[in-house]
């Protein structure tokens, strides 16, 4: 039986739906074969610091062979319109013909109208591809991920309007392909290989789906900005129930996150606490420091998307209409989520369960 999760949005809608994590530019260089390895010594990732330091601040960077310049053009010269935009321009080389696919991972102030985009050069000066804008305007650190067919490319220039000080830096690292056996019955996922991390995107249903007793509800697809006040700046949800479920999860997908104080859940007036993140490993440098006057403790807010979940006490439930708000940790950093969902539990004909006498 299907219970249909009616859900009402009270919080504003910032910025358009970003459907996936990474964007891929592909075209038809790509391998034809779908099982490539390299030969031969792996080659080394790549980390540029592309903040703009002043040059006390500053140290010489070291990088793999593979990269050979990284350069700052100035806008006029990069562009040769009236439009200001800055580029940094990344000069690469294939450590060997093996090496087709470049993983470009990009660390950028996700600002509305200061979006960065990814274009590729060969060595004639004819533009190759270009990835189109990256981010979705959030107004928060963020990152995007994008895969180049590297055949014949020998630079990539990272376009940004104005001063460039909103791009922070990038992760490279060149890619193997191998071919991927998944159920024909399990919902298809569509998952970008990130270095760090194996979670899949977030999709959210556009109607409520059941599989074996499970109800999955989307109460928003698109993204909403959240801060620290309740009555103010959280994400605010109603949605209503036929009958109460054997067990709640929420779901949904946060940017900016700190690690330490995430978001917050109430429930109908109850507060329930925060969510658990699913966190990559400590070295994918979306991690960012923070040191506050007064505290002895560096606080980590990772500069991306991560999935979040909580388990919802069925007992704070009610048939009917239900409140739901997320709201940031105190002291929290501003952030947003996307792809908010709930799925409800209910018996079914197959259930597997054990009855326990007492005592």
């Amino acid at each position: 039986m299907l219970f249909r999760v009616a859900v009402a949005i009270f919080a504003l809608l910032f910025g358009p739906i970003s459907g996936i994590r990474a964007q891929e530019a592909l075209s038809d260089t790509l391998p034809s074969s779908i099982n490539t390895k390299p030969s031969g010594a792996t080659a080394e990732s790549a980390w540029l610091d592309l903040r703009q330091n002043t040059p006390g601040n500053s140290r010489t960077q070291s990088a793999p062979s593979w990269v050979e310049a990284v350069t700052l053009l100035p806008a006029a010269q990069a562009t040769g319109k009236t439009t200001s935009k800055s580029v940094f321009r990344i000069r690469v080389v294939q450590p060997s013909v093996d090496y087709q696919v470049l993983f470009f991972r990009l660390f950028f102030d996700d600002k509305p109208g200061q979006q960065p985009e990814l274009i590729v050069w060969d060595e004639s000066g004819t533009h190759v591809l270009r990835s189109g804008v990256l981010g979705s305007g959030i107004n928060l650190p963020s990152s995007d991920s994008v895969m180049i067919p590297m055949t014949g490319a020998s630079s990539i220039d990272i376009e940004v309007p104005g001063d460039g000080k909103t791009v922070r830096a990038t992760y490279l690292d060149w890619m193997a392909s191998s071919s991927v056996a998944h159920p024909l019955n399990a919902d298809r996922r569509d998952v970008i290989p990130e270095p760090f991390s194996s979670m899949p995107p977030l999709h959210s249903p556009s109607e409520d789906v059941e599989h074996f007793g499970t109800v999955t509800a989307t109460l928003a697809a698109e993204t909403i900005p959240i801060g620290t006040q309740i009555q103010e700046g959280a994400a605010a949800f109603q949605f209503a129930i036929e009958s109460q479920p054997l067990a709640a999860l929420l779901t949904f997908e946060v940017a900016n996150p700190c690690i330490d104080l995430p978001p917050q859940i109430y429930i109908n007036g109850q507060d329930i606490g925060p969510v658990s993140l699913a966190l990559p490993d400590l070295a994918d440098p979306g991690y960012r420091g923070e040191m506050a006057p007064m505290v002895r403790q560096m606080h980590f807010q990772y500069t991306g998307w991560l999935r979040a979940q909580k388990i919802v006490p069925v007992t704070s439930l009610k048939v009917g209409a239900n409140d739901l708000i997320v709201a940031n940790g105190t002291s929290s950093e501003p952030s947003a989520i996307r792809a908010t969902q709930i799925q409800l539990k209910y018996l079914w004909d197959k259930s597997d369960y054990l009855l326990k006498t007492g005592h």
